[in-house]
């Protein structure tokens, strides 16, 4: 097949989406297709990948510790629109698009919605899905109506919400609609809550404030119609956030996760429930934390597209029920939206 992976895009998850787009190119080339690497915002203009198939695994890409600088990259080029003019017309060209993208246009449904428009078929979950996933206020009225356990929040409007007195610390903030950890943060006490919204509201102008839950981080994905099995994550020092979630050796993750039996089947079985709510597609991943004092499971939020890094948790997942990176890029190709 002739695959374009389609990477990068005007995002704070740039740099990740590279990451992840080298390493499934690369596989996919491996496993006997024509591959072009396709940047959604610079497209034909990326010079570092030059719009062109390629039949050797040649691809590469260095991950920077820090996130992407996206007014110095919308300044320097010059570009205005999230896709770039070639984009469409080569993507209708190829048999499917692998969307390694994540965050912004790429994970929140407005892509999904384009390349329906265009009959161009493309890997993960389709437009609603993805908008129900990426709006986390939305995704967590979602879990309440259907009796899911997510910790309780509510949602700010940069200059249309009023601040609220009454916050119980420790909260966590971050923006509604963003990825990685991007923009997150732990607040302990009063002190530390007006510089966290800042941050937040920096990315984008609606932020979630929730109760955060102190316990045991885990990552269940979902491949087909199955779960599979559960990773525990943890951080060396301070929380899962953009460095300890990039930057190799920076945090430990155990696969399958020391869980009973019961909560174990449980766990798997809300995954499966919440990927079926928000209507996602072939694959995702659905983020917990279990709480330290009673052992409940509290989803945190949904991903439509699970990160495939060289650290990411649904290859390792795969892998501990023997689906070699190679083969988990194959099924995902095989199984697009159409």
């Amino acid at each position: 097949m002739k695959i374009i992976v389609l990477s990068g895009g005007y995002s704070t998850e740039r740099n990740v989406s590279f990451s992840s787009g080298v390493l499934v190119a690369n596989a996919l080339i491996e496993n006997g297709h024509e591959v072009m690497m396709l940047d959604l915002f610079l497209g034909t203009q990326n010079k570092d990948f030059p719009p062109q198939y390629r039949s050797e695994p040649t691809y590469s890409y260095s991950f920077p510790e820090k996130e992407p600088d996206l007014d110095d990259l919308k300044k320097t080029t010059g570009i205005d629109s999230l896709i770039e003019d070639s984009v469409l017309c080569l993507c209708k060209k190829a048999d499917v698009v692998f969307l390694a993208l994540h965050g912004s246009i790429g994970e929140n449904g407005k892509l999904q919605a384009i390349l329906d428009i265009n009959n161009i078929p493309y890997t993960g979950s389709s437009y609603i899905g993805c908008l129900l996933a990426m709006e986390k206020d939305v995704s967590k009225e979602l879990f309440k109506a259907n009796n899911i356990l997510t910790p309780s929040g509510f949602a700010l409007e940069k200059g249309k919400s009023e601040i609220p007195t009454d916050v119980h610390f420790p909260c966590v903030i971050k923006p509604c609609s963003n990825g990685s950890s991007v923009g997150v943060s732990i607040v302990n006490c009063s002190e530390e809550f007006s510089a966290a919204l800042e941050k937040a509201f920096s990315y984008e102008d609606k932020v979630l404030i929730e109760q955060c839950i102190v316990g045991r981080e885990i990552s269940v994905g979902i491949l087909g119609d199955k779960a599979l099995p559960i990773i525990e994550i943890v951080p060396k020092s301070g929380f899962y956030d953009y460095q300890n979630k990039y930057q190799k050796g920076f945090a430990d993750e155990i696969c399958p996760a020391a869980i009973d039996k019961e909560l174990t089947e449980h766990i798997k079985n809300e995954a499966l429930k919440i990927h079926k709510i928000l209507r996602l597609g072939y694959y995702s991943r659905i983020d917990f934390i279990i709480e330290a004092n009673t052992n409940k499971p509290y989803c945190l939020e949904a991903n439509a597209l699970p990160g495939m890094t060289p650290t990411s948790l649904l290859p390792q997942e795969a892998a501990a029920v023997g689906i070699d990176y190679n083969s988990l890029c194959e099924y995902i190709c095989n199984n697009p939206i159409k």
